[in-house]
């Protein structure tokens, strides 16, 4: 089985070691990339078909039917901020490309925090997965896959 995950949101793909946390740089969490967003409202859409498992205004977890969980993290150290707006529940069916928050990058960006959003396939192992996007990704394009 592959699961293609798609892009959140919009921006410039960057390595998760280049993430300015550890966790996410190291992949303790997962494999996966990191989106530098631009500027403005960055609307955070699905990155795989299933539910939405946790949803914080920061961060969210959407699992798939398989039981693969995606992890979209919106900015670093961004928990507490008035920064985000949410579009779905936890516990909602969602599909690819579906809204789920929208960040503030510019609010982020000026409590001198990073507005990075690292994606990682939680519990992969570090660099499991492939076919890693580079460049520049909208909303909905692919950005990595994994085979289990």
């Amino acid at each position: 089985m592959t699961l293609y995950v798609a892009a959140p949101v919009a921006g410039r793909v960057v390595p998760l070691p280049d993430v300015p946390d550890p966790v996410f740089a190291e992949q303790m969490l997962g494999s996966g990339l990191a989106i530098e967003p631009p500027s403005g409202s960055v609307h955070a859409v699905a990155p795989i078909a299933g539910t939405l498992a946790k949803l914080h205004p920061h961060a969210y977890v959407v699992v798939g039917d398989d039981g693969a969980g995606v992890l979209v993290h919106l900015g670093i150290d961004t928990v507490g901020l008035a920064a985000f707006t949410l579009h779905a529940g936890e516990g909602d069916s969602v599909g690819v490309g579906q809204p789920v928050v929208t960040m503030d990058a510019d609010l982020v960006r000026g409590h001198g925090l990073s507005a990075i959003c690292p994606v990682v396939l939680m519990d992969s192992l570090p660099d499991g997965t492939h076919a890693h996007a580079t460049g520049d990704v909208r909303p909905g394009d692919p950005l990595f896959s994994w085979d289990g």
